[in-house]
């Protein structure tokens, strides 16, 4: 599966988010130390940027126009209005770089 450079670990504080402009376009999360996940930047609920939403120390985040909230791990979502799942991107660090993996199908 191939992968991509995201950032170094000093480009993404802990707590905060990253959108990268890729096809499909990606969120990616650094929730506490080198734990990263990375979903589809679009709520499956409605238009919205899923970086731009608000990280839980639960590693949930949630929507910023519609309060749905989603697990970074599985890309579930844990409360309604949305029912259907986000994709979620494996994750890997090398020394200080962030990269994550793109499935061929996507890119």
């Amino acid at each position: 599966m191939p992968r991509i450079y995201a950032c170094s670990l000093a480009d993404l504080p802990e707590g905060e988010a990253l959108k990268l402009e890729t096809t499909p376009a990606i969120a990616l999360f650094r929730v506490s130390g080198d734990q990263f996940y990375a979903i589809n930047d679009r709520c499956s609920h409605g238009n919205a940027s899923m970086s731009e939403g608000y990280l839980e120390d639960d590693a949930t985040v949630e929507c910023p126009l519609h309060a749905a909230s989603f697990c970074l791990k599985t890309g579930k979502p844990t409360c309604l209005p949305a029912t259907d799942p986000i994709a979620t991107y494996a994750v890997s660090l090398e020394g200080s770089d962030v990269y994550v993996e793109i499935p061929e199908d996507t890119r």
